[in-house]
């Protein structure tokens, strides 16, 4: 019998001969007894989206079932603005299908993502985790569809200048080696991250790179392939650890800051979406865009003021999010085109099957149904973004479009099928809506619009309020007119959030 596990590099998923989905604590507990592992990490994120630590040494296997079965106690006044210290314990309960080996422990060790639950044994209703979680069930019980989701993480490495097979200035999109300086370390970033269970579209070396003063600054890629939009955001946010952890082992700074500085690519982190029903991608329907999709297209246009609040977080945002260039400040959705908001990319819908018979003549023409490949791309949040939050406000954003009675001509009037910024087409960018230009901006945004995220008790109060005010207290209104002719106050900016995310 055919071993259909046999390139999966997930050692765990390799070992057990199962999905990482189906998980059990016995799975983990056999795993561990027969592959020598000496340590468990408790691994989840807090309020700064980066993954904290919990390190157990095995001792015993009443030890190992213990950890695995009732997790630990955290303070989660420390992991949570908004929680008070008075009663801020936390449990952390290990969720099965996230194990994986740690590829950089010394120490042979499996580590688990955790989810938070209160002194009462109830899931914390403000984790971000759980907020997802709530998104999407809710989502699937308006539907009866499931909500995927994938992410193009863009990064910056900054290193020492080289002089040798330099790249032009903001000329490096697919560059190879040696024009690219740093593809080994983004290729062995995308095998650790296969290996804990990231599913990886591809990499590539990315438009972005320039130098300030000694320093050289070289922008990469890696893209995801849509999957279920809670292991979407799990898998985001132990592939940017791995990556910063790589890059610390090489010596050099790894960044997903949205801007560096003026007149230079800033890196994003575009979300695609797919709505996906018994195993059919509901969003095309012979070649072409169905209401399925226009509505949840709607959903989000018109969300899409406060969804700034989880995915662009910081003052350095908006700095990136400019007229003229390929990140998005209108509020509108086309096909292909890198100005919109919302981009419906380039799919396989029409003469794919010839395109490789006619690339290769000894093979002969296909008949597959490519139309699962479509997504719909929403281009303005970057790499300061809560991963869980902001996938959570596309669900409870496209949920939102299902809602709206006039969905789907909401979003056909909101079509363009041109460069808004060609000084030619000044008339159609002048009857869009955009987005916010400062954090304080965006905080005003959600107040006005919590409601969408509020409903059906997805979002708690006081999640809300605590974003609003970690918002307003950037008190960056007119920042970018401010500091926008100013490199070094740039720079100073840029330093201070440079690990944000």
């Amino acid at each position: 019998m055919e071993n259909k596990y046999i390139l999966n590099p997930n050692p765990l998923v390799k070992f057990l001969q199962k999905p990482q989905q189906e998980f059990t604590k016995a799975d983990i507990i056999r795993y561990v007894t027969e592959n020598e592992i000496e340590m468990i990490n408790l691994r989840y994120v807090g309020a700064d989206g980066r993954l904290k630590t919990l390190n157990f040494i095995i001792n015993s296997l009443e030890h190992l079932d213990s950890i695995l079965t009732y997790g630990e106690r955290v303070d989660g006044s420390s992991l949570f603005p908004y929680i008070e210290a008075g009663s801020s314990d936390l449990y952390v309960i290990p969720r099965y299908r996230t194990a994986f080996l740690n590829p950089f422990s010394d120490i042979p060790a499996v580590d688990i993502l955790c989810s938070y639950y209160t002194k009462d044994g109830k899931p914390l209703e403000s984790a971000p985790e759980y907020t997802l979680r709530k998104a999407h069930e809710e989502f699937k019980k308006l539907t009866g569809m499931e909500f995927q989701a994938m992410g193009e993480l863009e990064y910056y490495i900054i290193s020492e200048k080289e002089d040798l097979y330099e790249t032009p200035d903001q000329r490096g999109y697919h560059e190879s080696v040696p024009f690219c300086k740093w593809a080994n370390l983004r290729t062995e970033a995308m095998r650790a991250i296969a290996q804990t269970g990231g599913q990886i579209k591809y990499g590539h070396s990315e438009v972005g790179n320039f130098t300030i003063g000694n320093l050289q600054y070289e922008q990469n890629e890696i893209e995801f392939l849509p999957v279920n939009v809670e292991e979407a955001a799990d898998q985001l946010v132990i592939a940017k650890w791995i990556m910063r952890t790589l890059a610390y082992q090489y010596g050099v700074d790894l960044t997903f800051a949205p801007k560096i500085t003026t007149g230079k690519a800033g890196s994003g982190l575009h979300i695609h979406t797919r709505i996906v029903k018994d195993g059919k991608n509901m969003y095309v329907a012979e070649g072409k865009l169905t209401e399925v999709a226009k509505k949840a297209i709607a959903g989000i246009l018109e969300a899409a003021p406060s969804l700034t609040a989880f995915g662009n977080t910081n003052p350095t945002s908006y700095f990136r999010l400019v007229p003229h260039q390929e990140a998005p400040t209108n509020i509108c959705w086309g096909d292909r085109n890198r100005s919109v908001l919302v981009r419906v990319p380039l799919g396989w819908t029409q003469g794919a099957n010839e395109m490789i018979a006619d690339a290769n003549p000894l093979e002969k023409t296909g008949n597959a149904d490519l139309s699962i490949k479509q997504t719909v791309e929403f281009r303005c949040p970057d790499g300061s973004a809560d991963l869980y939050l902001l996938l959570a406000g596309l669900v409870a954003a496209a949920r939102h479009g299902f809602e709206m009675p006039d969905a789907v001509k909401y979003a056909e009037d909101r079509y363009v099928s041109v460069n808004i910024f060609d000084d030619a087409y000044k008339a159609v960018a002048e009857r869009l809506s955009h987005l916010p230009s400062s954090c304080v901006e965006s905080a005003e945004r959600l107040q006005q619009q919590r409601g969408i995220y509020e409903a059906h008790e997805v979002f708690s109060p006081s999640l809300i309020d605590g974003l609003i005010k970690k918002l307003t207290a950037y008190n960056d209104r007119t920042l970018r007119q401010d500091i926008s002719n100013n490199p070094e106050k740039i720079q100073e900016l840029v330093k201070t959030f440079i690990n944000a995310g």
